[in-house]
């Protein structure tokens, strides 16, 4: 896991800037040793993208104000959403299950759809998305399609990666310039019942779905890959953190002149 980034700012009391929008970034949750980690390419990505990124820790309950003072945000990834909450079975490879960080993004989630705030999420947080809005999820998902195609790395694999169809008309297709990319991949989840708003964006040659949009959102992009992990190369990735700062920087000037007097 990347060391954390010093640099990164708090939301505090100062003004809003239309022309550096602030974006939050969801952190792990809180580890054994005391502490909340995020690798540094989320950080990275969004800053070459021109934006000021807040890394958000899980609990805070103040959802609102969040919502209020920054301009876009990002659902990183992480552990497993608890299969409780979209009446899944236990499973044996599901893992880090944190309950204070799925309360904490659910309700985010559901906030930035109502206020159509500017959101990318990504693996997990694609997962957090389909959940929120009444999805469910593929415990493990070798066990639907099987492990032919890599969608996490292993011993023999230190790196996944492999080639995405997206949809030719969707708004990713647009973000990225592209409808073939080959991203990284470390998942073995994915949605399976897709919540009623969401589309499916793109899928694998396997048949698992990589990415959800939501119609009529002015900017709401879900992946089930990792675009930071190649952005700092691969320009199609790192349009998406571009293309979700600049959507951040025009929703942040709309606020400003809807609150002049």
């Amino acid at each position: 896991m990347s060391g954390r980034d010093e640099g990164a700012a708090s939301p505090g009391d100062a003004p809003r800037s239309s022309e550096r929008p602030l974006i939050g970034i969801t952190t792990y949750g809180r580890l054994q040793d005391g502490r909340y980690r995020l690798p540094a390419e989320y950080v990275d990505a969004v800053r070459r993208a021109g934006g000021v990124p807040v890394l958000l820790p899980p609990g805070d309950a103040q959802v609102d104000e969040l919502l209020r003072r920054l301009d876009g945000f990002v659902l990183a990834g992480g552990g497993d959403v608890d299969p409780v909450l979209y009446g899944g079975e236990a499973h044996p490879a599901v893992a880090r299950v944190d309950p204070e960080r799925d309360a904490f993004e659910i309700a985010l989630v559901r906030g930035l759809v109502a206020r159509r705030v500017p959101t990318l999420t990504i693996c997990r947080g694609c997962q957090v998305l389909n959940v929120a809005l009444g999805g469910t999820l593929h415990e493990h998902l070798p066990d639907v399609v099987g492990e032919e195609l890599p969608h996490r790395s292993g011993d023999a694999e230190p790196e996944a990666r492999h080639a995405v169809a997206v949809e030719p008309r969707s708004h990713l297709a647009r973000v990225m310039a592209a409808t073939e990319p080959r991203p990284v991949s470390s998942h073995h989840q994915a949605p399976d019942r897709v919540a009623p708003p969401l589309v499916v964006a793109a899928r694998a040659a396997d048949g698992t779905i990589e990415a959800l949009e939501l119609p009529g959102h002015p900017w709401l992009v879900a992946v089930q890959w990792h675009p930071e992990m190649s952005a700092a190369e691969d320009a199609e990735q790192q349009r998406i953190f571009d293309e979700l700062v600049a959507a951040a920087r025009r929703h942040a000037r709309g606020t400003a002149a809807r609150s002049e007097p």
